[in-house]
């Protein structure tokens, strides 16, 4: 009878008008939020020196013509095979980075979510105390926050000092950030699970482990999996900016022509990478759809 109630009360005009209120107040606040931040952007960059002054406009389409190569005496990159070659194995080189960076991320999360899930730890299926259960949730959960909450270019400045730069030192930076936000993913994915199966794997006497490969693992993998192929897509977006720092793939070479005024090889770098992340949505799609 209760239930009853609630499903009247929610689907009564007058909670249809306070939804409609609601609504019409925050896309009411948004349009007034972006104008006034479009009014401060042009008040405070309006001179002569500002994002909207012709000389900005001017710079814009002279840049423009620089990475298209017009007026220039040499040959634009995207004309000669050899630059081709090169940004090609630089793209190879982003894609190992981001593969390897996705794995470790990965087999890091899996290793340490049985001790970060509350129901595997101090639920009523934790094989440990309420004390030690508890202590090691905090820790777990306290390095996901600490790792995920430093930037993967911090890491990456920390990792060059222990790791020659290189593809190994982005794909570690980038993996102990990822580390962070796979395994607080991972752990919410465990917490929801169906406890059925590995409350009658307890009861018909399997251990601990048996209990996490055949009751909890079958239900999480398949959403843990999707998770990370859209970290996937995500972290083939951010190896560019690490591998400024760690001197490897798009990124390294991105900084070398920028720093030598070659810009029809940036603009060639810049295609080639938007073909990457295109290729790489394309295939993180497909294995998601073949993960559920």
């Amino acid at each position: 009878m209760r239930a009853a109630n609630v499903d009247i009360n929610v689907n009564s005009p007058g909670s249809f008008v306070s939804r409609h209120r609601f609504g019409v107040f925050s896309a009411g606040a948004l349009v007034i939020l972006v104008l006034a931040s479009w009014v401060f952007v042009v008040a405070d960059g309006g001179g002569s020196a500002g994002p909207f002054s012709p000389a900005a406009w001017n710079r814009a389409a002279d840049f423009l013509g620089d990475l298209l190569g017009i007026g220039s005496s040499r040959t634009p990159a995207f004309f000669e095979w050899e630059s081709w070659r090169a940004a090609l194995g630089m793209a190879r080189e982003t894609l190992a980075m981001s593969v390897l960076a996705a794995g470790l991320a990965a087999v890091g999360a899996l290793v340490t979510v049985p001790f970060a899930a509350a129901n595997l730890t101090h639920g009523d299926q934790a094989p440990f105390g309420p004390v030690v259960g508890r202590a090691m949730f905090l820790v777990t959960r306290s390095v996901y926050i600490m790792t995920r909450a430093v930037p993967e270019l911090i890491w990456a400045f920390l990792i060059i000092f222990i790791v020659s730069p290189g593809v190994l030192a982005g794909a570690l930076a980038l993996a102990i950030h990822n580390f962070g936000v796979m395994g607080r993913l991972a752990a919410e994915v465990v917490e929801d699970i169906d406890p059925g199966p590995a409350r009658a794997l307890r009861t018909s006497g399997a251990g601990n482990v048996q209990i996490l490969f055949y009751g909890v693992l079958p239900q999480a993998l398949p959403q843990f999996i999707t998770f990370l192929l859209y970290r996937w897509e995500v972290i083939i977006r951010t190896t560019v900016v690490v591998g400024f720092v760690a001197a490897a793939g798009l990124g390294y070479q991105f900084r070398l022509d920028m720093a030598f005024f070659r810009y029809t090889d940036v603009a060639l770098l810049l295609f080639v990478y938007v073909l990457l992340v295109w290729g790489v949505d394309i295939i993180s799609a497909g294995l998601r759809r073949l993960a559920r």
